[in-house]
């Protein structure tokens, strides 16, 4: 609902108008609070695949990995909303650590002949700066790319997520997990489950900012449940400092070829959902169409956000969709109120009580939230599918595409005549998907 209090409904729809700060500022934290635990996922799952994840002896560079992503999507926010030069869409648009790249980065941390962090982190520099070159045509490349390609390719994200949900609600991913006596047990399922029905009955029996932050108000419930139940452990928070800067090339450098290869690729996905959200958001928000040079500096800013993130040990990071969702949701257009939402995240991420503090989330919690947010990202693939028109040519690609790439990553031991570098990309399920998807769309003809 909209306050006009905020503004004349002109002001509403300008991007450059500042509501007053004692307005202003509460509409910025809703929008830090409706991204942030989709923003500091990532960094926990891959610390976790990395063998620093909760429980581990260095729990130090799980908080450090959230810190980085706290800091670095307010960075890349500012960079959006702020702008520097052609870089930047100058809309209220929220950047966060990208859930796409998963699929790929997940199985290249852990497959043969990878590089680890060091390697990850090369791939998302040098991928960081391979997507901010697509701005420089990004217009020419969405005819490859039509509801039936990009459907599928959010589709199959959300698929090759899911286990690692269950995995989460169980206990925890990695043989380190489910070596406890507890992993699988009733007690973490009972605390998954918890902050399932809270998200669910939060999200469709309460409106306005309860709803957007129901995922974030089911974890809190699923918290206190495990808090009373003696899972949650305060042991690491007094050894974290109140403030720290970011360290460059903290984890290393190194360039994997596997993991290059997938981060260029993801780089288009990442593109064209950025390309969606500054359409919705121009849309919603000013109702109007977004202009070319709207577009263009929002993918510039994508590529820097990602390519400036990896050098201090950070995650690629994307525009964000449930924000887009938001501004339609309050009608206030102004790219300033983002500006403050951003300004929070910078702070937090230079304070690793904050990480600290995220960190003493037990992992079967967080697992009944990110359940329920990667199960949203296979539906929302389902719902670009609902564009499609599904007569047998359509349905031939989408069948052929999905059962290579989702059996592929089903049975990795398929490919064993690859080499390391090809094997982990195909066995990764996501690559092969798009790729098949994208040439067979392109190749096979209309039907008349």
């Amino acid at each position: 609902m909209t306050d006009t209090s905020l503004g004349t409904a002109d002001q509403l729809r300008d991007p450059n108008y500042t509501p007053p700060i004692a307005e202003a500022v509460p509409l910025g934290i809703q929008h830090v609070l409706a991204m942030f635990i989709s923003n500091v996922t990532p960094a926990i799952i891959i610390a976790g695949v990395a063998g620093f994840g909760f429980g581990s002896a260095d729990a130090g560079t799980l908080i450090y990995m959230i810190q980085m992503s706290m800091l670095f999507a307010g960075i890349a926010t500012l960079i959006q909303t702020i702008g520097l030069g052609p870089v930047g869409a100058k809309l209220p648009i929220v950047q966060g650590t990208s859930f796409a790249f998963l699929p790929v980065m997940i199985p290249a941390m852990v497959g043969a002949g990878t590089a680890g962090l060091p390697g990850l982190m090369g791939g998302v520099m040098i991928g960081g700066v391979f997507h901010f070159c697509i701005g420089f045509f990004i217009k020419g490349i969405r005819f490859a790319l039509p509801p039936l390609v990009t459907g599928l390719i959010v589709l199959m994200i959300g698929l090759a997520l899911i286990k690692v949900g269950i995995e989460y609600a169980a206990g925890g991913a990695g043989d380190f997990n489910r070596s406890k006596p507890t992993w699988g047990g009733i007690g973490n399922w009972f605390q998954a489950l918890v902050v399932i029905v809270v998200t669910l009955g939060i999200k469709f029996y309460l409106k306005g900012f309860l709803s957007v932050a129901a995922v974030l108000i089911g974890l809190i419930a699923g918290y206190l449940v495990a808090l009373v139940m003696g899972d949650v452990s305060f042991g690491g928070l007094g050894n974290a400092g109140w403030f720290a800067l970011p360290q460059p090339f903290a984890f290393g450098f190194e360039i994997n070829w596997a993991i290059v290869i997938g981060m260029c690729l993801m780089a288009f996905v990442s593109a064209i959902e950025t390309v969606g959200d500054v359409s919705g958001i121009a849309k919603g928000g000013a109702g109007r169409e977004a202009s070319d040079t709207e577009i263009q500096g929002a993918t510039f800013a994508d590529g820097l956000g990602t390519a400036v993130a990896g050098v201090f040990g950070g995650l690629p990071n994307t525009s964000f969709s449930q924000n887009v969702g938001l501004v339609a949701m309050t009608g206030v257009m102004s790219r300033h109120v983002v500006s403050y939402g951003a300004i929070l995240l910078v702070v937090a991420g230079l304070i690793p009580k904050v990480g600290a503090l995220v960190n003493t989330i037990p992992i079967q919690v967080l697992g009944g939230g990110v359940i329920v947010m990667f199960g949203m990202v296979a539906s929302a693939g389902v719902n670009m599918l609902s564009d499609v028109a599904w007569n047998r040519r359509n349905m031939v690609i989408f069948a052929t595409s999905l059962s290579i790439g989702l059996g592929l990553q089903q049975v990795p031991d398929a490919m064993a005549f690859l080499g390391d570098t090809m094997r982990i990309l195909m066995t990764s399920g996501l690559l092969p998907a798009a790729i098949l998807a994208i040439v067979l769309n392109l190749v096979i003809p209309e039907e008349g």
